[in-house]
């Protein structure tokens, strides 16, 4: 037996930015995770003799450079390949467009899409950067009286109020109605608003003409809020930022045990007092930190018989419906897209021909099936990184929608049908790839669920919306990072602000504990 100040259940990167940042508040803290190798979804490994790949999340968005420079990434290892990569709507004539900061090209683009695109990019940026500063802070109730939720409550309204008369009347139209109708508004160019719609879409059980996309939109440029201008492929994949990570908390005296299981948070009289490993090994800690997503925290490690019913079944209802799956192909050479010239091809590629081919590709989800024209956002990061495929060779990384977890055909019997559905696809616009592929491999939701432990396969945990968004993230009972269980929080992506490799539900969380653990 083994006593702690804190124990972080998951070493994905909240979980160690979490434990990174409570041991430099001088807590001894122990880091269970239950993979051998640090990361959770954000990982390195080679998925083919030579050839390694980011295994699920393959582009860095929205990593605040404040933790990188609090924890130090670079002396620990952290370097990118590449940053600011220029975005490429794919078209099979190869009439492409490209996108790159507040600018747009490609053939047959009128004037007015031109401008206003630079316009609308600037437009969004303004109001990204006001998103970024709420997903800083601790999220306000409403409800309460406590002065730090009045003091933000504030912020935000003065945030709002600063963006001058017009933007605030537009952010309050726009914000809560779908991305379909506002592309539509300003744009003309029908490639141009396909490809904008996937930054409303990707990784969440939603079409362009669902409600919430403009938010989810903006919460994808939250790197853009944060200085960035396009995604970055960090040397070594995914998986050299959470061993940077690691490093980092190592650094600060943290524990990390791989190959640890937790398999009960244990609780007496409303208050955790430790964990249970898988080994049968009792962990003693005033403070308990789940990395994990809301639902296996409350269903599974606590067990709903420890909450109250109201509770459990807010719980119960959180929607985390997975629908993006993962392809990766190890290549013989570099495949060639149509139109596309060598220097653009280690750009983040997209298929999205248009807003309606966007939203019937997320028809068939609604009802157990998968898209038989998927969107894709694509990368080819041996481009810019030798290290991930033999000289010579190159890997290719594709997030897929739409593929539903509870698949009504079941992924056994359809798993292969769906590969040669995206190859279908992709072979549309790079028509020689086929013979270049030297080996595959799709992750489904249901194979991100096994291989990651998150509940359904939803890379953010939770669906984003308005109903789980902020102070209501994920359920109303376990927001601002608490829980109904005295000494248990969450630092994972199913709390505000949400999912990406963000860092920031981490260190939110990490300060919360901090600040309350000192008053309790």
């Amino acid at each position: 037996m083994t006593e702690y100040d804190a124990v972080v259940i998951g070493a994905g990167h909240n979980g160690l930015v979490c434990a990174a940042y409570l041991a430099k508040k001088g807590r001894r803290v122990l880091i269970a995770e239950a993979a051998e190798i640090v990361g959770g979804a954000s990982i390195t490994r080679e998925f083919a003799a030579g050839y390694s790949v980011s295994a699920c999340a393959h582009l860095l968005y929205q990593f605040h450079p404040g933790i990188a420079r609090d924890l130090e990434l670079e002396k620990h290892g952290l370097e990118l390949a590449s940053d600011d990569l220029a975005t490429i709507a794919l078209a099979s004539d190869g009439h492409y467009r490209r996108f790159s900061g507040s600018v747009v090209t490609g053939n047959g683009l009128t004037q007015k899409d031109i401008s206003g695109f630079a316009a609308f990019h600037e437009q969004m940026t303004r109001y990204a950067k006001l998103l970024a500063k709420v997903a800083g802070r601790r999220p306000p109730k409403l409800i309460e009286s406590d002065w730090h939720d009045k003091l933000n409550l504030a912020k935000i309204g003065l945030d709002i109020r600063r963006l001058g008369r017009d933007d605030m009347r537009e952010l309050l139209r726009i914000g809560a109605i779908n991305l379909f109708d506002v592309l539509n508004e300003k744009f003309t160019d029908e490639l141009l608003k396909g490809a904008l719609s996937v930054d409303g879409v990707l990784g969440a059980h939603m079409g362009p003409r669902s409600p919430n996309t403009v938010l989810a939109y903006l919460y994808r440029h939250l790197g853009d809020g944060f200085g960035t201008s396009g995604p970055a492929i960090p040397r070594g994949g995914m998986g050299s930022v959470t061993m940077a990570l690691a490093a980092a908390a190592r650094a600060e005296g943290v524990e990390i045990r791989n190959r640890t299981p937790v398999t009960k948070i244990l609780c007496s009289a409303g208050r955790t007092t430790g964990v249970k490993l898988g080994s049968g090994e009792t962990v003693e800690a005033g403070l308990v930190v789940s990395n994990a997503d809301p639902k296996t925290t409350f269903e599974t490690l606590v067990g709903f018989p420890e909450l109250e019913a109201g509770f459990s079944r807010r719980v119960h209802n959180i929607r985390a419906r997975g629908t993006t799956a993962k392809l990766h192909l190890a290549l013989d050479g570099m495949p060639e897209f149509t139109g596309i010239d060598a220097i653009d091809s280690g750009a983040r590629l997209v298929v999205a021909p248009d807003l309606a081919y966007v939203e019937r590709a997320f028809d068939p989800a609604k009802y157990g099936e998968f898209s038989p024209a998927p969107i894709m956002e694509i990368t080819i990061p041996s481009v810019h990184d030798e290290t991930l495929a033999p000289a010579g060779k190159h890997v290719l990384s594709a997030v897929v929608q739409f593929a539903p977890y509870e698949l009504k055909a079941g992924w056994d019997a359809s798993k292969k049908s769906f590969e040669n559905t995206i190859l279908a696809t992709l072979s549309q616009y790079a028509p020689g790839i086929r013979d270049q592929i030297v080996a595959s491999e799709v992750l489904t939701p249901w194979d991100i669920e096994q291989q990651f432990r998150i509940r359904g396969g939803h890379w953010h945990h939770c669906e984003f919306s308005l109903d789980q968004f902020m102070m209501m993230r994920p359920a109303f009972g376990a927001t601002q990072y608490y829980t109904p269980i005295d000494g248990l929080y969450l630092c994972g992506a199913g709390a505000h602000p949400g999912g990406g490799v963000m860092g920031l539900a981490g260190r939110n969380a990490a300060n919360e504990i901090v600040k309350r653990e000192k008053t309790t």
